[in-house]
């Protein structure tokens, strides 16, 4: 069935093409084939691989059973993401989410706001109240509970070691109400107190720097190249080595005019009770 949707800005289509390829490499020559082997119509095989419609909570899970691995194994979880958006969601967010969920460290350098990785709900509802005025609280809530949900890699038996570098823009940007934004903060200084997670702030003092240009992140994973993940008006992943090493050398010189990791926990706290006071 052919498809005129973008499987790099379209979630969905994303998806369908992953089932596309995995189906016929498995010998499936067809998607009536298919279907009939699953107990199902073959529209329903068509539409998921068109990205026209996402397979079902009933569909997904018998889907990932035939191919291990699919859509580097999150095809489930990707699959409920696709039938909740309301709009396209980049095909690149499969390939960051599934990098940070098996990433052995993970990069960051965020000039602007608080990486997903370490917003409370709060923050994060706050951002996106900013960004989609228009969207009902139930649409809010499930955007907020998709964000926290990615939190749970740090529940791990083995977590990644996260570094994280932030601008001291992002410790005095007021992101909801004051309260919102003094437990932000609080958050992150508890965070920081975690062996495998490492926050340092680069302070105001010192002006121009290496990381001006976009946020970023890296993610690494044992025997595997690196990925990049830049943030921009789209944002977008990036396999080519010399562009990532050209960011792991950003990143390096980020983190040279940084403060150590307990003065910006220090200022971090600092900033909170400033906040409170406000």
């Amino acid at each position: 069935m052919a498809s005129d949707r973008d499987p790099q800005s379209d979630l969905g289509a994303w998806l369908g093409e992953e089932l596309r390829n995995a189906r016929q490499a498995a010998g499936y020559t067809s998607q009536d084939q298919f279907a009939r082997e699953l107990g199902f119509d073959r529209t329903v095989i068509a539409k998921a691989e068109s990205g026209s419609r996402p397979p079902s909570e009933d569909v997904a899970p018998k889907i990932a059973e035939r191919f291990a691995g699919l859509a580097n194994g999150l095809y489930v979880q990707l699959a409920a993401i696709a039938r909740k958006s309301h709009g396209p969601i980049p095909g690149w967010f499969a390939d960051w989410l599934a990098r940070e969920r098996e990433a052995t460290s993970i990069r960051i350098w965020q000039p602007i706001i608080v990486p997903g990785l370490l917003q409370t709900a709060g923050y994060a509802r706050a951002l996106y109240v900013g960004g989609r005025a228009s969207m009902s609280d139930d649409a809010l809530d499930e955007l907020v509970s998709e964000r926290l949900a990615r939190q749970a890699i740090f529940g791990k038996p083995e977590p990644p070691h996260l570094w994280v570098v932030l601008d001291e823009s992002v410790l005095c940007r007021l992101i909801g109400a004051p309260e919102c934004m003094y437990d932000q903060l609080v958050h992150l200084a508890d965070m920081s107190e975690r062996s495998h997670i490492s926050i340092q702030v680069v302070p105001a003092s010192v002006g121009a720097h290496a990381g001006l240009a976009s946020a970023f992140m890296i993610g690494s994973l044992d025997d595997e190249p690196d990925l990049l993940l830049i943030e921009a008006v789209e944002d977008q992943t990036i396999r080519e080595p010399d562009v990532i090493r050209k960011a792991a050398v950003a990143f390096d010189l980020i983190r040279g005019d940084a403060l150590s990791r307990g003065a910006s926990q220090d200022l971090i706290l600092n900033v909170a009770k400033r906040t409170a006071g406000a």
